[in-house]
């Protein structure tokens, strides 16, 4: 990623646009999403610093990988700015944001699968388009959506369970989102767990 150095707010990531170079992939998100939602978009943005909060609490089982999460949790819905907007479905469009700024691939696969994404792709016959990202490990995915589950729509955290209702509530059975949301909760669910089997097991191998 070529370009000026980050600064935080809203100024030379978030708005313009232009490639960023960053000292680390965190930083360079974190200063990308506060320019993008923190003023126009600011329940968003408190609900991203809870997903970002809820990141750093995975570190433990994500090794190398723990810049990425944390960088993906701060941006996952960047999407939703105005600039980055294109298919209408947030995680496939901040997906594509992020590849327009040339940002790690993985990163932007990350945004693009969070949560019911593929669900909701499929319903809007989008899932062509999640073929456009990188491969990613499956338990990256998994983490990203834990995360999200555990931050509700205000910035406070949530269990995942209250989560979905709170989703499936506001957006109704006539709306794209419940409907895929009602379809991946199952496996939403099972990917929670699987996280939080992986959290417990290496707590008790520090135990040990």
């Amino acid at each position: 990623m070529g370009g000026v150095e980050a600064g935080r707010g809203k100024g030379r990531s978030g708005r313009s646009g232009r490639r960023v170079k960053a000292v680390n992939l965190t930083s360079w998100a974190y200063d990308l999403a506060e320019g993008l939602l923190a003023d126009d978009l600011p329940k968003r943005w408190a609900h991203s610093q809870q997903v970002y909060k809820q990141s750093l609490e995975l570190a433990p089982i994500l090794g190398e990988d723990a810049d990425l999460l944390a960088a993906a949790a701060i941006v996952h819905d960047v999407g939703y700015a105005d600039s980055a907007k294109s298919t209408g479905q947030h995680m496939i469009d901040g997906g594509r944001y992020l590849q327009g700024l040339g940002a790690d691939p993985r990163l932007c696969t990350l945004v693009a699968l969070h949560t019911s994404s593929p669900w909701e792709a499929k319903e809007l016959h989008l899932t062509d388009a999640l073929d456009d990202f990188a491969p990613v490990a499956s338990h990256l995915v998994d983490a990203i959506t834990y995360c999200d589950l555990r931050s509700g729509p205000d910035g406070q955290p949530v269990e995942p369970s209250d989560r979905l209702n709170e989703v499936l509530d506001r957006y109704g059975p006539d709306h794209v989102v419940f409907r895929a949301v009602s379809a991946a909760r199952p496996e939403l669910l099972r990917m929670v767990q699987r996280v939080r089997e992986r959290y417990a097991a290496v707590s008790v191998g520090d135990a040990l």
